[in-house]
């Protein structure tokens, strides 16, 4: 016969509890990312801007087909200046290559709104206005016309690049 009384069992018997579980581990901090190499606008600018101002559009366009012309002239001007005035035509001719160029690499960094263009388009404007200027004195009044449209054209480009929203287009404060 079985007795119906349980049994208690004995502290041996009892089964083991589990161990409280560990809290979780803090997942470790990612790897820094690599600095960038590329410019980006501030965000501030990129957010209000958005896109290229169409002032700078046209800015690029025009520099752009200067400087193709600019070449084409500069070589004219560079052979044609070295037949007939010698080693001044083809330096004369040199310099307007250099600028051709320089107006190219303008048209491109307006265009890609590079933080190196500002710059050399105010120089560039600022030495277009020396040399309409010099134009207007040394041309005499055959050139009158020409150098004073030249002036106020490329002083109206300068007051423009140096408007306080196209020198932050350029990250220029």
């Amino acid at each position: 016969m079985t007795d119906p009384t349980p049994v208690e069992p004995t502290p041996e018997a009892a089964a083991p509890q589990p161990a409280p579980a560990a809290p979780p581990a803090a997942a470790p901090d990612p790897a820094p990312a690599a600095p960038s190499t590329t410019w980006t606008p501030p965000a501030s600018v990129s957010a209000a801007v958005g896109s290229r101002p169409t002032g700078i559009t046209i800015l690029a366009i025009l520099a752009g087909i200067g400087g193709v012309f600019g070449l084409l002239g500069g070589f004219v001007i560079m052979g044609a200046g070295a037949l007939v005035f010698g080693g001044v035509g083809a330096i004369f001719g040199l310099a307007v290559l250099a600028l051709a160029g320089l107006s190219l690499a303008f048209a491109y960094g307006a265009w890609t709104l590079k933080p190196w263009a500002w710059p050399l388009g105010v120089v560039l404007a600022g030495a277009s206005i020396i040399v309409a200027v010099l134009e207007i004195i040394l041309g005499g009044s055959g050139y009158l016309f020409n150098g004073v449209i030249t002036a106020i054209l490329y002083g109206v480009v300068l007051y423009y690049l140096n408007q306080p929203g196209i020198k932050a287009v350029f990250g220029r404060a």
